[in-house]
């Protein structure tokens, strides 16, 4: 499913304040859109509490203290660490002890609403002045759960020095990569992309599956993907395993490139292609690499989609102060400044469709990295797919080093998901 981005010249529409801020709300339909007239200034002993990482609280720091300035309200930033925040949140909600407000990525929403810890939220207005993409991702059953701030994709990194010309598709792109290792000692790969020595790499690998047409669930006509269709095992998928094994024989992917080594390579410029995400642009610029960034190229002749990452913010279902937790982020966090302050410390393109386009217009890496998501799908945040990563990956891997029959292998890898979601 082609998702597109609306996109719009208009400002932002500045929100109207939400009726008196109440100290206490413990129900799931306490939060507000921010859409009637304040009856009442806030009270002044409030505290918002919000989970972030240390990357995103600079960013946020100044827009609370406004908050607080404009409101008496007071929110308290913790930083956490994003790798385990999630699991914090589920374990530390039903206690009391989690916070009003967390960010993280969107593909968590699934494990969260599973387990009852967060709280729907009114975005009003504010959704249309987002991309669609960006509020698809935040909903779940039909609910919108977070206000998104920031969509991220891969792309293909070409070093100019060593091929001039854009590739028509996969096979060229590993045609004129061999052709840059016969022409230059130095250059070691036709193409990198990094892979986890255990567990592979199935989101950077996505965009080549998709190009044979195989998905790994089947989505609904609004987007939203049906758990109770697994289509990772269908006839696309055994096509684009035997393309895994192919590509593990002729070297195009190496078992043994891990995320880092493939970083430090295309730096070193021992590889004309690199297929990453934005976050590894500015340590590729400080190398002095010229570079472009291509489109995906299709391995199998259908569109290559890369998954979607939306990071959010999210309100806890037991948040005491879900009103004013719904004012901070629909007023105060869905603005051009805080979209883009939160561009300017991550490098992810914002979901603000105004502060997207006025990023975009002045980065060009920006514009060609989200114009490539505008044919992505968003990542699964279906509880299921907690299930299907590892034998995923794993399926990949054992290709990628030449081990088994791709049939087999991938059916296998299926069936062990399929059994595993019963």
């Amino acid at each position: 499913m082609k998702v597109t981005r609306r996109t719009t010249a208009a400002a932002v529409v500045a929100l109207t304040a939400i009726t008196a801020l109440t100290a206490c709300s413990s129900s799931d339909d306490a939060a507000s859109s921010g859409s009637s007239e304040s009856a009442a200034a806030p009270a002044s002993d409030q505290t918002l509490t919000i989970w972030l990482d240390e990357q995103r609280a600079p960013a946020v720091e100044p827009i609370a203290e406004q908050f607080q300035a404009d409101t008496g309200i007071t929110v308290k930033s913790v930083v956490k660490d994003f790798s385990t925040v999630d699991q914090d949140f589920i374990s530390q909600v039903p206690t009391g002890k989690g916070p009003d407000i967390i960010v993280s990525p969107h593909d968590k929403l699934g494990a969260y609403v599973q387990n009852g810890v967060v709280s729907p939220i009114e975005l009003g207005d504010t959704a249309d002045q987002l991309a669609d993409v960006a509020v698809q991702a935040v909903t779940y059953d039909g609910d919108v759960y977070g206000l998104p701030y920031s969509i991220e994709n891969v792309a293909l990194l070409r070093n100019t020095a060593l091929v001039p010309d854009v590739a028509t598709d996969f096979d060229d792109v590993i045609a004129k990569g061999q052709a840059a290792v016969e022409a230059d000692a130095k250059v070691k790969y036709p193409f990198l992309l990094g892979l986890d020595p255990k567990q592979g790499d199935p989101y950077h690998m996505y965009p080549l599956q998709t190009s044979f047409g195989s998905s790994v669930f089947a989505q609904n006509e609004d987007g939203s993907y049906d758990a109770t269709r697994l289509t990772l095992g269908d006839e696309a998928g055994q096509k684009f395993a035997a393309a895994v094994k192919t590509w593990g024989e002729e070297g195009v992917l190496n078992a043994n490139i891990t995320g880092d080594i493939a970083l430090e390579a295309f730096e070193k410029g021992e590889s004309p292609y690199y297929l990453t995400g934005p976050w590894n642009v500015p340590a590729i610029k400080d190398a002095g690499i010229d570079y472009a960034i291509d489109p995906l190229p299709s391995a199998g002749g259908e569109p290559a989609q890369p998954f979607l990452g939306v990071n959010a913010f999210f309100i806890s279902s037991k948040s005491e102060n879900k009103v004013a937790a719904t004012k901070f982020l629909t007023d105060y966090l869905a603005t051009d400044a805080a979209q883009k302050a939160l561009f300017d410390v991550g490098g992810r393109p914002p979901a603000l469709t105004t502060a997207y386009d006025e990023v975009a217009a002045a980065d060009a890496d920006v514009k060609a990295f989200g114009d490539i998501g505008l044919d992505g799908v968003p990542m699964p945040a279906i509880p299921e797919m907690a299930a299907v990563w590892a034998d995923w990956g794993g399926a990949e891997l054992q290709l990628i080093k030449g081990e088994g029959d791709p049939a087999e292998v991938w059916t296998k890898a299926a069936d062990n998901v399929e059994s595993k979601i019963k």
